[in-house]
């Protein structure tokens, strides 16, 4: 009896701990599916991060002592034909001229809301003006101008509402369409993103490419490249210069792909042509006239686009290409993968003028960069009162900047101040009850000098008394009119223009790697240049 029950204890044992190894080993088990689960989860979710900005398989691109990073990308690689990516591309929609006259319909992909009449219905490469023509990894965004019995459709994309871009490089691969004849206008540009709250063109327009016929006001043709820079003061005309590209002798921009692209950072852009290293145009702030605003330090969206007639295009006709071709190989953006190296200002000689001379009131110096770095943007402050600066550089291409790797010798910079020259005349002048009085005195001298020579000149003994009494009353008036109350006036001081003393100039640089708001506060490097004025 007592041996059946050990038994019956055993056997219950040995089940509770089967059942609690059982309950162990599935616990394990859901811990390590669930592992399993959140891992690949976290790996997929990385993977699609990866894939977000488009740039999987697009390397980094080191030049000079720069590695640039893809940030963004659009490589256009689909292995089907059809209509761009409407999560990525908006697409401007109509025919309202757009503020050049332009003669073109704008169309949206087939089933784009809002899209004109005119624009096809159904996806074809034959009849779509915007399409990817699925060539995989050698594939192209294609943008097409189409004239169908007279009336010409196009298709203008743009970022504007899904993707900004504040700095780096951004640059696009383009085969244009032959613009020897007038007709049409092909370009690849920015506007500010703030474009809703504040009016082209005081939001800031970048035209990276723009080309239309020679014949139209000297256009670049295939054999050439604008860019222009818009701004609230230059409105249409663009700042000037603007930056005009020729091609070597027998490359054209409708024979082969060249990558168009501007180098954006904080109060520089520079405009290139195929070589980041050797831009064609370089514009800042300093270019800028009197009054206008720098609107470029701000986020901005992309847009592409064929225009046909308008401003630029001119009058199209039998000669202009139908359809007019655009080939995109890719959009990219890119960012340094770290700052360039702080360039070294070092000690500039010191600056003392006599207020408002204008020699001797400069310092020079060449400052220390480091080779392959890019170019530098040099400003300049004073707290000199009624007093302002100015830098310039040798540099060939823009005086407002300096290369760190030059053709020839290192390139300097001078900054030269502009002082306030203090008035000759005496302080009492300035006084303002003889702002009052002079005008009195000077009249009431007038008439005493003519009456003292008609008392003078007069043969009567009766007009001598009388002229002399009516000059004894001026003069008795000029003394009351210069007679004031007993208040104060406080005379201000012989020194209205620079007053004399110690004060600073401070020259700021920017580097292409500087994505700060602009301010000298966040320039890359500073020197304090000191400045006594005499």
């Amino acid at each position: 009896m007592l041996g059946t029950r050990a038994s019956v204890v055993l056997i219950l044992k040995m089940g509770c701990l089967a059942m609690i190894q059982w309950r162990i080993s599935r616990f394990v088990l859901d811990s390590l599916f669930l592992f399993a689960i959140l891992f690949l989860f976290s790996a997929g979710a990385g993977q699609a991060n990866a894939q977000t900005n488009g740039c999987t398989g697009v390397p980094n691109d080191t030049k000079g002592a720069v590695t640039w990073t893809p940030l963004w990308c659009q490589e256009f690689n689909s292995t089907i034909p059809g209509p761009p990516d409407t999560a990525v591309w908006n697409f401007d929609l109509g025919n309202g001229g757009f503020g050049n006259n332009e003669l073109e319909t704008y169309c949206g992909p087939p089933g784009t809301q809002g899209n004109p009449n005119s624009c096809p219905a159904a996806f074809s490469t034959s009849t779509s003006n915007a399409y990817l023509d699925g060539g995989g990894a050698n594939g192209h965004l294609v943008i097409r101008a189409i004239n169908s019995n007279g009336a010409w459709t196009s298709a203008r994309m743009k970022t504007q509402g899904l993707q900004d871009f504040l700095f780096g490089r951004i640059e696009a691969s383009l085969k244009l369409p032959d613009t020897t004849n007038q007709g049409l206008w092909p370009a690849f540009w920015s506007l500010g993103s703030n474009i809703a709250t504040v009016p082209w063109p005081m939001c800031g327009e970048a035209d990276i490419m723009e080309d239309w016929a020679n014949a139209v006001f000297g256009g670049p043709g295939p054999f050439g490249n604008r860019s222009t820079l818009h701004t609230a003061s230059t409105d249409g005309a663009g700042v000037q210069p603007n930056g005009s590209f020729t091609f070597p002798v027998g490359q054209a921009n409708n024979t082969a792909f060249h990558t168009y692209g501007m180098i954006w950072s904080a109060n520089m852009q520079q405009y290139y042509i195929d070589d980041p290293l050797h831009p064609y145009y370089i514009a800042t702030p300093s270019d800028l006239k009197p009054g206008d605003t720098w609107p470029f330090n701000l986020k901005i969206f992309v847009l592409m686009n064929v225009a046909v007639g308008g401003t630029l295009g001119g009058t199209p006709s039998g000669s202009t290409p139908n359809p007019g071709i655009m080939m995109v190989d890719y959009v990219r953006q890119y960012q340094p993968a770290a700052p360039v190296t702080t360039p070294a200002p070092g000690n500039p000689p010191s600056i003392s003028v006599k207020a408002g001379a204008t020699t001797g009131n400069s310092s020079a110096f060449t400052p220390g960069l480091t080779s392959g770095t890019g170019f530098v943007y040099f400003a300049c402050s004073t707290t000199a009162p009624k007093a302002s600066c100015a830098v310039t550089t040798n540099d060939p291409l823009n005086t407002h900047i300096v290369n760190s790797s030059p053709s020839g010798t290192a390139e300097s910079v001078a900054v030269t101040v502009a002082t306030t020259a203090n008035s000759l005349l005496p302080p009492f002048l300035f006084d303002p009850q003889w702002q009052f009085r002079l005008p009195v005195v000077i009249i009431a001298a007038i008439l005493l000098m003519w009456f003292l020579a008609l008392a003078l000149r007069t043969q009567s003994r009766v007009w001598r008394p009388a002229c002399c009494t009516a000059a004894l009353l001026i003069l008795v008036s000029v003394a009351f009119a210069g007679c004031g109350t007993n208040s104060v006036t406080t005379v201000p001081p012989v020194n209205n223009g620079t007053p004399p003393g110690s004060y600073t100039v401070t020259v700021y640089a920017f580097t292409e790697s500087n994505a700060s708001d602009g301010t000298n506060a966040n320039a890359d490097a500073h020197v304090d240049i000191p400045l006594t004025v005499n």
